[in-house]
């Protein structure tokens, strides 16, 4: 079995590692949950009356820079992303 897989970004796609691979996958499920937060946050700020958009941006700041979130984050996308692979190759036999 190979160690190289295609990653596919955009209209490319490149050769890399597997590791290479499920650690980018890591990387942007936890940008995108970390991009979720931070517009339910921002719109609860901006939708209560004595909020706005910077009041928002400083509460979402400190949520996402304590260590617990960010290791919950990372921990369910690793999980995620493991449980997947996994999934994937079992129904292949």
């Amino acid at each position: 079995m190979s160690d190289r897989t295609q990653l596919a970004l955009g209209r490319s796609s490149f050769s890399v590692s597997r590791l290479t691979k499920r650690a980018l996958q890591i990387v942007i499920a936890s940008g995108l949950t970390a991009f979720a937060t931070f517009l339910i946050l921002m719109l609860n700020n901006v939708l209560t009356a004595r909020s706005g958009f910077s009041q928002g941006l400083e509460v979402w700041y400190a949520f996402i820079r304590k260590s617990d979130i960010l290791g919950t984050i990372v921990l369910t996308a690793m999980v995620t992303v493991v449980f997947i692979y996994w999934q994937r190759d079992r129904e292949r036999r």
